[in-house]
């Protein structure tokens, strides 16, 4: 299988698809390692994993090196690298410490005569099905707990974004202890991973998050799915409009749109519209994008060969239907990579696509409201519900703002905080995911099975006392 490289718009790359006998054969080693690595022990497998995180600290440049080729970026792909290890070391601290927490101690059932005593296990083999946009990080952000809890984890990175798994297995090797591996190839090789695992995640679109459901359903597996979202942003008259602006771009173009967490509508009370717009504009078109150089500038190409023209097919959509472009609207080819400089889009309607379906790149469609509860009430008017954002004149305002709004993670005087803030328990809405929050403390527990022992502290019954006929 080859993958292209987004900045020349070359398949430069070609790689081995794994085969369902190699697939069930990785899965069988990783099960079989998975009894001792469980029986590590918290502080056991913490130290492995400090151990990996300075393995990945030292084979940095090679990593980040492969992601940018993958990715047309430069600076998100160190960041990238930096962000695996600093979860691979954030999660060997706090694992130990939930163990400890976990309650063994045996307690008075509500039915007399007995006692309960809970224990857990991990379940013994974890599955990730990881997206293009940021390959890194969502390949292991679910693998990491899951190996802390004490399960083996088995890994399919995109096929779009494939380069980095080369530098990361040399990395493995100095790890030997650690049950983690990769399996390559597209779809089939997902539906195969899913046939061999114990409990998978899935990070991608809300379409193919459903079949991913389904073939989980089969398997009776429990299936975790961060899907799609269409993440709405609300602007209060209060707000400063210059302000405003500014965290709206932010949190809208960051790694060309190409975010889960990326703002992709925006809803202004029209006491400050005018000059809201007016900034907005400006600053797009401050806006730099990384080519030639792609250590300099703001936006990067777009990833996925495809993604550029239904970005391009929603704008003109929305401009026949009566939308006006204020800044951006073509996408440009340049030494054979598609980019797209930040788009303002006015008069939108929330019947046009770019309102209504994910778009995935620097986008920013405006609609101006005539108060609060119409804003509200467009922002909840969505299939999706994966996150959003409120700017308010104060964060009281926001706050109550946030409460209103159908979304799993409300950005509060910000956008798009999701990916800083890494703590944050949520559960998606809608069409949006599945299963308990990848954060805080559920991003570890998700992956440990309940197990009741029940005591009987007095005197077990006999077969006599269930006699038909007694009463």
């Amino acid at each position: 299988m080859r993958a292209h490289n987004p900045r020349t718009g070359e398949a430069d790359y070609e790689f081995a698809v794994n085969s369902r006998a190699e697939i069930a054969s990785e899965a069988t080693r990783l099960r079989d390692a998975q009894p001792a690595w469980e029986a590590l022990g918290p502080e056991g497998r913490a130290a492995v994993m400090l151990k990996f995180a300075d393995a990945v600290d030292a084979a940095a440049g090679p990593i980040a090196e492969a992601l940018a080729v993958d990715t047309g970026r430069h600076a998100i792909s160190w960041i990238e690298v930096e962000a695996l290890s600093n979860n691979i070391r954030r999660w060997a601290e706090l694992g130990p410490k939930l163990f400890v927490g976990l309650d063994r101690v045996s307690k008075p059932s509500a039915t007399p005569g007995f006692e309960i005593r809970s224990d857990y296990s991990a379940y013994p083999l974890f599955g990730a099905i990881a997206p293009w946009n940021f390959p890194v990080i969502l390949s292991h952000i679910d693998a990491v707990p899951a190996l802390m809890a004490g399960c083996a984890a088995l890994v399919k990175p995109s096929e779009v974004t494939p380069r980095f798994a080369e530098p990361l297995r040399e990395v493995l090797a100095e790890v030997s202890e650690l049950p983690l591996a990769y399996v390559m190839g597209g779809a089939e090789v997902g539906q195969a991973l899913i046939e061999e695992v114990d409990y998978v995640c899935f990070t991608g679109s809300t379409a193919t998050g459903r079949k991913v459901a389904e073939a989980a359903a089969r398997q009776l597996i429990p299936a975790n799915l961060e899907l799609g979202g269409k993440d709405p942003m609300i602007v209060t008259a209060s707000a400063d409009p210059q302000w405003a602006a500014g965290v709206a771009l932010r949190a809208s173009i960051v790694a060309t749109g190409q975010a889960c967490q990326s703002i992709e509508r925006i809803f202004v009370a029209r006491e400050i519209a005018e000059p809201f717009l007016t900034a907005l504009v400006e600053a797009a078109e401050q806006v730099e994008i990384t080519y030639p150089d792609p250590k300099q500038g703001h936006i990067g190409p777009f990833i996925f060969p495809d993604q550029a023209g239904k970005v391009q097919a929603q704008i003109e959509e929305a401009v026949s239907q009566g939308a006006r472009v204020l800044t951006g609207g073509k996408v440009e080819q340049l030494g054979g990579a598609d980019y797209l400089r930040p788009t303002v889009l006015a008069d939108v309607t929330p019947d046009m696509a770019v309102m209504r379906d994910e778009t995935f790149g620097p986008v920013l469609p405006v609609k101006i409201c005539d108060d609060l509860e119409q804003a509200i009430a467009l922002a909840n008017d969505t299939t999706y519900g994966l996150s959003a954002a409120v700017l308010a004149g104060s964060l009281e305002e926001a706050v109550q703002v946030g409460t209103c709004l159908e979304a799993g993670a409300i950005s509060l005087q910000d956008g798009a905080l999701t990916t800083m803030v890494n703590d944050a328990t949520n559960h998606s809405r809608k069409t949006s995911g599945l299963g308990p929050s990848r954060m805080g403390d559920e991003g570890l527990l998700r992956f440990l099975r309940h197990r009741a022992m029940i005591a009987q502290t007095g005197q077990a019954l006999p077969i006599d006392a269930y006699r038909e006929g007694q009463g």
